[in-house]
């Protein structure tokens, strides 16, 4: 490609990134952008990027009789401040960015040497990237009878303990995962721009890009194809264990008052936000079986948000660093009470598996130790060891099979055998539960029509797809004058609960934490303060000074659901199997919006008390915000007429039909909701097990 070639470019990629040590050839910057470019979709970037520079060619003739390639460093810079914000000079700047801050195997940051540069520690045995891809997948078995007692639809954290428990029962369950059986060493490459946390070219699990698109319609009525690694796309992990084989594990209980929103705050105009059919007392036991089944740390004894709990976490916390150390002052200036966050991860060894390994990148990623807990290595093991468990993986259920009547009888399983290519077959079951996500679950229902349910499968009331939710992050950064970054991860080391609920002048409220710790090129992304331009010397300056003196607080607002916020199947696109792709549509309700507003204060005010020298930050702007944690969408309740499913996730009219992950969240709390999908599940299960 001549353009990489060009003197003026070469001498523009310079400009970006003139530092001495981490400066464009050192970092092989312009092989690693002509990667990007060639590999760049939509517009002619290459054409974009020539009128550009023809542009400041002609500018630097004009003002200087000089040809761009030769300007000198102080007038060059006077041109490209012109440019700064132009979308072919953006661009370039960030693909420089992921040159010299990305992990090695990206093609730039030879030996790691800008983490040397800026004291990032990887934590990794193997290396900056991780383990080599050892061997692919391996490939699915696809055993399985013409009848089972319960078919599962998603391995993830409901659905696997649904599978789980049934099974170890004595029943004889089929789970069906659309996605791959992964492990660390398949799945355990360190690729900064390519897993669940940062997705910008791809991510680590599944679906895949064939598996289809969905449709995002912007708050100004235009749309947009979500390819499945954009954040648009509201993407669950797909593998066995989803999600939870690659979050960070967070587990909070939610708050009482999670579980009574509308009678606490009232209704706001233009919100569908409702109580809970049941509350913390309801739900505490299966909050403490999922706490020990499946393996948590923390604090020990009741957190301050609870009104009581029988029993304390099973392991003690994992250590605590310099973030924690210099929040804790803080927090003891604003007298808010602080203690460690309960995690979803091993802080010593348990169940045959070791403890954390305190590496630089957990959430988004495997564990490197199989320290993190989740249901593909916990309870579906136990599950499997008991022989009554069979699991189908890289395998799609395509609807729910009915019979003349509408009663659910099984479901309609397709895949591509690599040959042949699809195979299609129907299996009976006495029980059908569906934990594909929020958006999926939903979209499955949607997808089943019947003639008794010409709007879908327990759709009678309107409600499937509607008041989907996520959360909203308001997040803040805090510049000190001493370093507060680890060295070691997981990097959530200090929470507190003081602002999830009652604070003045809005509708509840949420946790605030610091986070999992961020890699330099997710650092250079999210958190450098936005007056700060992305190229030139004072960026990179800033970078080795600064990104062990950088810290952050944020935590998930509960948002308050709206009828508008929703799924729905798109008229004209389908996927690989001819169906119709989910539809999203709607924007958080602006309650929410104000509740992240206040606390972002909040974070920042932390943060200033603390010792924090210089802080800013952000709250989302108003969008649908389901690609994290989304829930909502078959919401359980005691009307049919206003609700999709029962207390214990069964769809009203269908007396072997059940959802069992978060779309049954009426609401879904100021917290990471894992530990409620699971706890629900396994006080469903317990449900469906006394009904077979």
């Amino acid at each position: 490609m001549r353009l990489l070639s060009r003197p003026d470019f070469l001498r523009v990629l310079a400009a970006i990134a003139p530092d001495p040590v981490l400066g464009s050839v050192a970092m092989n910057t312009p092989a690693y952008v002509g990667t990007r470019i060639r590999e760049a979709k939509g517009p002619d970037v290459v054409v974009a990027i020539e009128a550009g520079l023809q542009s400041l060619g002609e500018r630097s003739e004009q003002l200087h009789g000089t040809p761009l390639a030769e300007l000198d460093e102080t007038a060059l810079c006077h041109l490209l401040t012109d440019v700064q914000d132009v979308p072919w000079f953006v661009a370039l700047c960030r693909w420089s960015a992921e040159a010299i801050y990305a992990n090695p195997a990206n093609g730039g940051n030879p030996g790691g040497l800008s983490w040397h540069e800026v004291g990032y520690r990887h934590g990794m045995p193997e290396g900056p990237d991780g383990p080599a891809r050892i061997s692919p997948p391996p490939e699915p078995e696809r055993r399985f009878d013409d009848r089972y007692d319960a078919i599962v639809v998603g391995a993830g954290a409901g659905g696997a303990i649904v599978a789980g428990q049934l099974a170890l029962a004595g029943r004889k369950v089929l789970l069906v995962e659309r996605g791959r059986r992964l492990d660390y060493l398949n799945a355990g490459h360190r690729d900064h721009l390519r897993n669940h946390r940062h997705p910008v070219y791809g991510h680590n699990t599944g679906p895949d890009l064939e598996d289809g698109f969905r449709v995002l319609v912007r708050p100004d009525g235009t749309e947009e194809l979500a390819e499945p690694h954009m954040v648009e796309f509201g993407n669950n992990a797909a593998c066995l264990g989803s999600g939870t084989f690659i979050y960070g594990g967070l587990a909070w209980r939610f708050h009482p008052d999670d579980f009574r929103m509308a009678s606490k705050y009232g209704v706001p105009a233009n919100s569908s936000l409702v109580d809970w059919p049941i509350g913390y007392d309801d739900l505490e036991p299966w909050y403490e079986m999922a706490e020990n089944e499946i393996g948590v740390s923390g604090h020990q004894g009741r957190l301050p948000h609870e009104p009581w709990r029988n029993r304390s976490l099973p392991m003690p916390p994992l250590p605590r660093y310099e973030s924690s150390r210099v929040l804790a002052r803080g927090a003891e200036a604003l007298s808010i009470e602080t203690f460690a966050p309960p995690l979803l991860i091993n802080s010593m060894p348990r169940a045959g598996r070791d403890a954390c390994i305190e590496c630089g990148t957990c959430v988004g990623f495997p564990c490197p130790s199989d320290a993190k807990n989740g249901t593909q290595n916990t309870i579906l093991p136990r599950a499997l060891a008991s022989g009554n468990l069979t699991i189908v993986a890289e395998t799609t259920a395509e609807r729910i099979v009915t019979d003349a009547a509408g009663r659910v009888t099984g479901v309609a399983l397709a895949w591509d055998d690599g040959e042949s290519g699809i195979v299609r077959r129907e299996v009976r079951s006495g029980i059908v539960v569906l934990s594909a996500g929020a958006i999926e679950t939903a979209r499955l229902l949607l997808l089943s029509a019947t003639s008794e349910e010409p709007d879908g499968i327990g759709n009678n009331s309107g409600h499937v797809g509607r008041h989907l939710q996520g959360h909203t992050y308001p997040t803040a950064f805090g510049l000190f004058d001493e370093n507060v970054y680890a060295d070691r991860g997981p990097g959530v080391t200090i929470a507190t609960t003081a602002y999830v609920h009652d604070n003045p002048g809005i509708i509840g409220g949420a946790i605030l934490a610091d986070d999992f710790i961020i890699p330099p090129v997710i650092f250079w992304d999210q958190a450098l303060p936005p007056d700060l331009p992305r190229w030139g010397q004072g960026a990179h300056d800033f970078m080795r000074r600064n990104y062990r003196r950088v810290t952050q607080v944020k935590g998930p607002v509960h948002e308050i659901p709206s009828p508008d916020c929703r799924v729905t199947l798109d008229a004209r696109v389908t996927d690989k199997w001819g169906r119709k792709v989910a539809r999203l549509a709607g924007v958080v309700h602006p309650e929410t919006q104000k509740a992240a507003s206040l606390l972002l204060d909040r974070a920042k005010q932390w943060l200033k008390a603390s010792g924090a020298s210089q802080v800013w930050g952000y709250a989302p702007p108003p969008r649908l915000s389901a690609y994290q944690h989304q829930a909502g969408t078959c919401r359980m309740g005691v009307d049919p007429k206003r609700s999709v499913t029962d207390p214990y996730g069964r769809v009203w009219g269908h007396e072997n039909l059940f959802v069992a992950d978060a779309a049954l969240h009426p609401t879904n709390g100021g917290f990471n909701p894992v530990l409620t999908i699971m706890a629900l599940a396994f006080r469903s299960a317990d449900h469906i097990n006394r009904r077979l």
